[in-house]
């Protein structure tokens, strides 16, 4: 049977940066404050005129480099974001424009922060069915553009970046071994943005009311998220056939400290065996599993056998998790 494999990634994050020290120009907080309560010490933040097909099309034209291929081959796109340059076209449309990928299938997803799992397993699917041979993988966000920044519960919460990955049943590289994935969709109202839809779309009244920018139940988010996050991970890992000592790393979705801790103390993965950027991105959403795995398959010399775990939890309520064992 065909194995889906990420065998090349790539990341992108903007050159400007937003510390805290600038946020408490902004709103009322404190550098103290955030750092506290989110582990978050600074995010980037795209250009005036860099969009999410931008971030995206950088992050994968790195992925595409590393995993030594031909971008004619690439015969299907796939995008995670819930900060499309437009409602349409999708965002995997304009990065084939600007990639020059003629004739390749491009589509969105979105599952907000947990879209990179949702688009691993997608991509897993269409792999290991002989849909697709090479599937382009991005999960970009630009969620400057829908943060409020006279919100300070929410405004210091999030940056903009891309990540993408080359996956394919040929090469070596990191195998899908597992994914698990989850949705409560009684719980949508705790994390969205209210307007812009069909349901709400742009008025006045909605502009008036602030309502096209991300609304959050901070503590009801924090309660779902390691729960939902922690029976993920089990039924993943069972499905995997991998006990507690069997991780070699740990990358959750980059949204909270304390969350990650929570984590990482639950399955007694040492901290040190983490890969933390919350500290660095701040929270950017589909992307944030994605540029910490970049970063790790940057740093670090993995050798054969070893197990990645992947873990998120976004909007809708989604969450899913994602076991990738090393070549």
């Amino acid at each position: 049977m065909k194995q889906a494999k990420i065998i090349g990634t790539g990341s992108y994050l903007p050159e400007k940066v937003l510390t805290n020290a600038d946020l408490e120009k902004m709103v009322d907080t404190s550098d103290e404050w955030i750092v506290s309560r989110t582990g978050m010490r600074e995010r980037r933040i795209a250009a005036d005129d860099e969009f999410t097909s931008h971030l995206g099309a950088k992050a994968a034209q790195i992925a595409i480099e590393k995993a030594g291929i031909d971008p004619k081959s690439i015969d299907l796109i796939l995008v995670a974001t819930l900060t499309p340059d437009y409602m349409f076209p999708s965002t995997a449309c304009l990065i084939q424009s600007q990639l020059k990928l003629e004739n390749t299938a491009a589509m969105d997803i979105q599952a907000a922060c947990s879209g990179y799992i949702y688009g691993l397993s997608t991509a897993k699917a269409f792999i290991e069915s002989g849909l697709y041979k090479n599937i382009l993988f991005v999960a970009s966000e630009k969620l400057s553009s829908i943060v409020d920044y006279e919100d300070r519960k929410t405004c210091v919460l999030f940056g903009d970046g891309a990540a993408a990955a080359i996956i394919s049943a040929e090469g070596k590289g990191l195998i899908i071994k597992e994914t698990e994935l989850g949705c409560d969709g009684n719980q949508a109202n705790i994390l969205q943005m209210p307007a812009g839809g069909a349901r709400n779309p742009a008025t006045k009244e909605t502009i008036d009311k602030r309502m096209h920018f991300i609304t959050m139940e901070g503590k009801e988010v924090f309660k779902h998220a390691v729960r939902r996050m922690e029976s993920s991970v089990k039924q993943c890992m069972e499905k995997a056939g991998l006990k507690e000592g069997d991780i070699s790393w740990l990358i959750p979705h980059q949204a909270n400290i304390r969350i990650i801790d929570a984590m990482a103390k639950r399955f007694q993965i040492p901290k040190e065996q983490v890969i933390i950027t919350v500290d660095k991105y701040a929270n950017t959403s589909s992307s944030t599993v994605g540029i910490a795995l970049d970063e790790l398959l940057a740093e670090k010399k993995l050798t054969s056998g070893e197990n990645i775990l992947l873990t998120a939890f976004g909007a809708g309520l989604t969450w899913g998790s994602s076991v990738l064992s090393y070549e």
